[in-house]
């Protein structure tokens, strides 16, 4: 008798939520959990965006985030849009070195952007890799930057 495969898409909001333990005092009692805290520093830098934006951008920004550090090598980039979420992630350092412990095996994941974007389909490459590694995909955000990435420079060890 067959059994028929079930495919499970991963959660960012539960993958960012399990690392409170490395991070505990990230959390406060006004942002009760990390998901919570990414969004309102999402809402207080980009003041015209909704709250509905900055998650749908947070969950695709820890997709992305993830799927470098477990693709090691895989050519891949994002457009401006996602960026935003990228950034901030990164910018808040305590909780991108959890993710960096988690998820890259301990070391630090760099971030060395190219000066100049690429226009050639690596945004919507990415996306499918992004679908690829079990992350559910908002092609809406990816297809608006489609034509432009901003990669990363590959001459930096482990960069993304």
């Amino acid at each position: 008798m067959a059994t028929a495969l079930q495919s499970r898409t991963r959660d960012p909001q539960i993958i960012l939520n399990a690392l409170a333990h490395r991070v505990p005092h990230l959390i406060t009692e006004t942002e009760p959990t990390l998901w919570d805290r990414e969004i309102a520093l999402l809402l207080r830098d980009n003041s015209v965006m909704t709250r509905d934006t900055a998650e749908r951008l947070l969950g695709q920004a820890i997709a992305y985030t993830i799927t470098a550090m477990e693709r090691k090598g895989v050519d891949m980039g994002v457009g401006y849009t996602v960026d935003v979420a990228v950034h901030a992630l990164i910018l808040d350092t305590p909780l991108y070195f959890a993710l960096c412990d988690e998820y890259n095996g301990g070391q630090y994941k760099h971030h060395a952007p190219l000066i100049e974007r690429r226009c050639d389909g690596t945004v919507t490459r990415t996306a499918d890799i992004l679908r690829d590694n079990g992350f559910a995909v908002d092609d809406e955000l990816w297809a608006m930057d489609a034509a432009e990435c901003s990669p990363c420079d590959n001459k930096v060890p482990d960069s993304h």
